[in-house]
């Protein structure tokens, strides 16, 4: 389980128990304890229309689908977010190894980790996001 900051601290708070109310038990398991989806499941894995990204909890716009890059790594992955207010990075011990956890900077949910492993990008990030942690709106 992640390190999540205390809910409260956010524009979006709502008790766990309202979240287990609005998310399907999967969502829910990825969004609010930082459980991982299996790589390669995912459908926004191979999404190509131009959007945005959000967060599947809140709707929070998260990912301009221009900084989405095919990293091979079985999730949808980014180079950068829509701004830099919109996740909050933390760090995340909790495999026994240090990792950068992205969370929704609305919401407080678990979207994925960030690694800085992307040097085909302009940024040399990668924010390999959970799938489930996600939703899309297609520019019209």
């Amino acid at each position: 389980m992640s390190n999540h900051t205390n809910p409260t601290s956010f524009p979006v708070a709502k008790s766990e128990a309202e979240w287990r109310q609005e998310l399907d038990p999967t969502r829910y398991a990825i969004l609010r304890e930082a459980a991982t989806e299996r790589p390669w499941s995912g459908a926004l894995l191979d999404e190509k229309r131009a959007g945005v990204y959000t967060c599947g909890a809140c709707g929070a716009e998260l990912f301009p689908s221009g900084t989405k890059f095919d990293s091979g790594s079985g999730w949808p992955s980014f180079y950068a977010s829509i701004n830099p207010d919109a996740v909050i990075l933390n760090t995340d011990t909790s495999l026994g190894m240090t990792r950068t956890e992205v969370l929704c900077a609305n919401c407080g949910s678990h979207l994925g980790h960030l690694f800085d492993d992307a040097y085909q990008t302009p940024t040399g990030d990668r924010y390999c996001m959970n799938s489930l942690s996600l939703g899309f709106k297609e520019e019209k």
